[in-house]
């Protein structure tokens, strides 16, 4: 655990005029040598993400059958069954011990904007007469995410010395492709690296950025630039943020989308309940608009001395890619 101090804890706290480019600075670093850091001071209140984490409790005790009929295997939204995903092939001997539950944009199928091929329809949601603070609470948090996520990308575009803060606000002021997922990890099943058995296997996440709200359990883990599994605990007050494969991409390298993975921690022998062990948290994926077009920064490459790595793509046709090759019951229209 001693090794955890590697990630840096960055306060998004501005008093000043200079203290917005000193965060990016700070934000600069990080994504260079780690591309995972925890931020603080983010506005978000403790009231409404532990409510978040209560519903996402609620939610996972439904019984299974009242789960698997909130499914949109097009849309990629709703419920995701217990080892439906398998993200390190390589390596895993089972899918992944965890259940999940994902959240998008709500919109109708009545919307002029509509339209499953780019991710855009409603969400599932459980009967409110069983849950009836589940959509408002997950409603709330999801638009306060929103807000940080676009904070976020902002000082990431200070952080890479592009012309302004505003750089990639076309990309996602009015239509990012922005997902919560709520996840459960099963405490009867204790992760086994060496027998393939993960809570979650080892990855980079797809996109953009994630910021990661987690309980108070442990088990998240980077790989370091040392080839090492380095613990990210979870800190009071704080997020952790980790960036994706797109930006990655988008920065031909600069930023490091560092792969990581969740390792279910056993129950203790002379434990009275088997579920203290289960783990519950809240990832939220915010990446740009389904056609923005993801190609290299004009800060970060040079067509001699660092060419482009990456073809350019749209944000949409990469996501879909990535989900396709993970996820056993995606069906893309």
């Amino acid at each position: 655990m001693k090794e955890t101090s590697i990630i840096p804890i960055i306060s998004l706290t501005q008093q000043h005029h200079d203290d917005e480019q000193l965060v990016a600075e700070q934000l600069r670093h990080a994504c260079i040598e780690h591309g995972f850091f925890y931020i603080k001071d983010h506005g978000i209140s403790s009231t409404i993400q532990a409510a978040a984490l209560e519903q996402t409790k609620a939610l996972f005790a439904l019984p299974l059958n009242e789960k698997e009929s909130l499914s949109d295997s097009e849309m990629s939204r709703g419920y995701t069954a217990m080892q439906e995903e398998t993200l390190d092939l390589a390596n895993q001997s089972q899918g992944d011990t965890k259940e999940g539950f994902y959240i998008g944009r709500e919109i109708p199928k009545d919307h002029a904007l509509y339209n499953p091929a780019k991710l855009r329809g409603p969400n599932q949601w459980p009967n409110p007469e069983i849950l009836p603070r589940f959509r408002p609470v997950m409603d709330e948090y999801y638009k306060e995410l929103c807000n940080l996520g676009f904070r976020m990308v902002q000082l990431l575009a200070l952080s890479l010395h592009l012309p302004s803060k505003h750089f990639f606000d076309d990309a996602f002021r009015d239509d990012p492709v922005a997902t919560l997922r709520l996840l459960h990890y099963d405490g009867s099943i204790p992760s086994d690296p060496d027998g393939g058995i993960f809570g979650c296997g080892a990855h980079s996440d797809y996109g953009m950025i994630t910021i990661l709200l987690t309980d108070d359990k442990p088990g998240l883990q980077i790989l370091s630039k040392t080839q090492q599994w380095i613990d990210v605990p979870p800190v009071p007050d704080c997020f952790v943020v980790n960036l994706g494969d797109m930006l990655e991409r988008w920065t031909n390298g600069l930023y490091q989308s560092t792969v990581h993975r969740v390792l279910t921690l056993p129950v203790a022998a002379d434990a009275d309940d088997e579920a203290v062990g289960d783990r519950y948290s809240i990832p939220f994926f915010y990446d740009p608009t389904f056609d923005t077009l993801v190609e290299c920064l004009s800060t970060c490459c040079d067509e001699n001395a660092n060419p482009p790595k990456y073809k350019p793509i749209t944000s949409g046709q990469h996501l879909i890619d990535k989900y396709r090759t993970t996820h056993a019951d995606f069906v893309p229209s």
